[in-house]
């Protein structure tokens, strides 16, 4: 009898605890939420925290608030987050850097393990790029011409381990071609080159070099995210453009500490996919060429799934080590 006493003291204690969690799914939010931003105040992960925290505080009847909490790429903010409580209350705006980082560098925390997906707000593509004499109107044109002339062209980037460097290195890989990289000091320096015909090709945000595109100084061969960019829609994508599986662009989402109950993710997800539907956010986010996306704590965790398969193929090509292959032994 004392054990199934005991038994049954354990049953009931277990089902109090999941009485009580349910209950605090349900009344969650009961305080201000925070949104840490990886980055400073002006930056465009920042703007878009800030505009959406605002709708988000109308749907879920409490005060969301920005901190940010720049350095080392966003790996700060994302570490700081992984050690929060996990009760919906301490969120990140997660972003590609953090993709990235999580692929390349040796990082005190797993982001693929360590964060919970709550929903993939927006996705920046950038656009392919050559100069006019290369004489390659296409992207399969670029591919063959580059396909006998292996090391011969050459494409900028703002340094090593960046979304443009991976990307050329991607794009190596994908397409079975070897373009030489040329990292500058800053973009800048990459577009002048870029504009004079020192270099050959570059991948970038559409909004820094688009008007050169538009004058005919530069000539745009495909967009690389997973469907046509809004601002060039005649302008077909790396995929559709023969180099299938290739989807890469500045993306930013929330996530929250792993183990954060489902229902209160789920929660957090309809309030920002409620908020990306407001003019408040979306015409904000279309001046910083940012297309808004939404969905599921599941369908983004996919999205970051296969965002660690492509820089972790793009590092390898690139000869630096993935700390994901490593941790993966």
């Amino acid at each position: 009898m004392g054990s199934l006493r005991l038994v049954g003291c354990f049953a009931l204690a277990f089902g109090v605890a999941i009485a009580a969690s349910t209950a605090q799914a349900q009344d969650y939010p009961v305080r201000p939420v925070r949104i840490v931003v990886g980055f400073g105040s002006g930056a465009v992960a920042d703007v878009l925290a800030r505009v959406l925290a605002a709708r988000m505080s109308q749907g879920l009847g409490q005060q969301v608030l920005v901190e940010n909490r720049a350095g080392a790429g966003s790996n700060l903010a994302a570490e700081y987050v992984t050690h929060a409580p996990k009760d919906g209350y301490t969120l990140l705006m997660a972003t590609v850097a953090n993709s990235i980082n999580a692929v390349i560098s040796d990082l005190p925390f797993d982001f693929g393990h360590d964060l919970a997906p709550i929903s993939l707000l927006g996705v920046s593509p950038h656009v392919f790029v050559v100069h006019p004499s290369v004489g390659a109107n296409t992207l399969p044109e670029f591919i063959a011409l580059a396909k006998t002339k292996p090391d011969q062209l050459f494409y900028g980037h703002s340094g090593v381990g960046t979304l443009g460097h991976l990307s050329g290195q991607l794009l190596n890989a994908l397409a079975g071609v070897k373009l030489m990289h040329v990292p500058y000091n800053s973009s800048a320096q990459g577009l002048s080159d870029m504009l004079s015909g020192r270099i050959t090709a570059m991948f970038s945000p559409a909004p820094t070099l688009w008007s050169y595109v538009e004058a005919g100084k530069l000539k745009a061969l495909a967009t690389t995210g997973s469907s046509r960019a809004s601002f060039a829609p005649d302008l077909p994508t790396m995929a559709e453009s023969g180099v299938p599986g290739f989807s890469t662009g500045v993306w930013m989402g929330l996530l929250a500490p792993a183990g954060t109950q489902r229902e209160v993710l789920d929660k957090l997800s309809r309030a920002a996919n409620e908020a990306l539907k407001s003019d408040d956010v979306s015409k904000p986010m279309r001046t910083q060429g940012i297309e808004l996306r939404g969905g599921g704590p599941d369908e983004f965790a996919r999205y970051i799934q296969n965002e660690s398969k492509n820089w972790t193929q793009a590092a390898t090509v690139a000869g630096i080590k993935p700390r994901a292959a490593e941790k993966g032994k």
